[in-house]
């Protein structure tokens, strides 16, 4: 793990793409994530490197994926989460805003939602960026108005602009573009996916796409449980199943667990040398795996949220030892939560000046507050 996920000192890299294919895509839910966790995992980068990549380069995507969770992903990934995750989620999202349209539409609904859909795209090609609430000005049907609750006391209409910008992102034609503020900003501007990828995306069936989704999580997490990479995608097992079948793994041992690995990646990785990272809220690694005591050992009530958010972590050697944060004036402060020795103390230490320093002016707080965060910020 410290080596595919670039945790060791020796394996880290000022490659900002590079750090999101070792870890398959990085989690986006909250925008520092994607930041924080590029800077965890480099030597010399800033975030305006990161940026670059993001939105002048255009080498890194944002798009949602699985579990509807938003993810940053290389674009070589694109067309295979789309086919083997986001058409699935557009489907679905199509048609639970299809049945509240149905009280305020007459007629084909579909068919009305698709035209909305396609003169939107059409605003954006034409525009290039914009806001929902632009997009809503220009393009009248987007402030049609539905109930969610009606009847209820906390009943309140609202307009489809969001509905519709969300399925047409899962549908992989428009994209979330440069925020409206800085590295931390939650508000961004829309852009078609031409922006990105002039042809659109490129069309994959949806074997194949979830072959080599699978593939790539093997790569990174594995070897590990079937019901790990289940949970990871959000598939069913059987969809999991068919998907295995297209590659060639190996059952393995973990403790007593059956775990699977790919066939070709059964050789040992010398142990690399001891190090220390701090790591964001909701970084992918510990957000890789649905069963962590391997790695987390007790801290799961300190460190995860009611709902099974990861917050900050601190590593030694492979293993979450501690959690840390960011004070509201910038200073950064950690906890223990085992005995792990000097040596690794003063890593520790030496990390946290680091990413005190890559953190400049900025502050971010979690989106997810987790236990021990809360207490180390009080």
């Amino acid at each position: 793990m410290a080596v595919r996920h670039r945790l060791a000192m020796a394996t880290r890299v000022d490659d900002p793409v590079g750090i999101a294919r070792s870890m398959v895509v990085l989690h986006a839910t909250d925008p520092a994530t994607v930041f924080l966790s590029v800077a965890a995992r480099s030597r010399e980068l800033e975030p305006a490197d990161i940026e670059k990549a993001l939105y002048a380069d255009r080498t890194l995507l944002r798009m949602l994926a699985m579990r509807r969770t938003m993810f940053v992903t290389p674009l070589d990934l694109v067309p295979a989460l789309q086919a083997s995750v986001a058409d699935a989620l557009a489907l679905k999202q199509r048609r639970t805003y299809a049945r509240f349209l149905n009280e305020v539409i007459d007629g084909d609904v579909d068919a009305w939602l698709a035209e909305v859909e396609g003169e939107t795209h059409r605003e954006l090609l034409t525009r290039g960026s914009a806001t929902g609430a632009q997009l809503g000005a220009a393009v009248p049907r987007l402030r049609t108005q539905v109930d969610t609750a009606p009847g209820k006391p906390y009943s309140k209409p609202t307009n489809i602009t969001t509905w519709v910008l969300l399925t047409l992102g899962c549908e992989g034609r428009i994209v979330r573009g440069r925020p409206n503020g800085g590295w931390t900003s939650t508000q961004y501007a829309w852009e078609p996916i031409e922006s990105w990828l002039p042809a659109g995306v490129a069309a994959m069936a949806v074997d194949s796409a979830r072959a080599e989704l699978a593939r790539r999580w093997l790569h990174t997490f594995g070897p590990a449980p079937i019901g790990d990479l289940k949970w990871w995608t959000g598939w069913t097992l059987g969809e999991v199943r068919k998907a295995l079948a297209h590659l060639t793994i190996t059952e393995v041992d973990l403790d007593g667990v059956t775990g699977i690995a790919l066939s070709d990646d059964l050789d040992p990785i010398p142990a690399p040398e001891p190090h220390a990272a701090l790591l964001p809220a909701l970084d992918p690694t510990p957000m890789g795996w649905q069963s962590r005591d391997w790695f987390l050992g007790p801290h799961a009530q300190a460190l995860f949220d009611t709902n099974g958010n990861v917050g900050p972590t601190l590593w030694w050697d492979g293993r979450i030892v501690g959690g840390w944060a960011q004070r509201s004036d910038g200073e950064i402060v950690w906890r223990l939560l085992e005995d792990v020795g000097t040596q690794a103390v003063a890593a520790i230490e030496s990390e946290a000046a680091r990413i005190h320093a890559w953190y400049g002016d900025v502050r971010a707080k979690p989106r997810f507050r987790t236990p021990l965060e809360r207490e180390l910020t009080a």
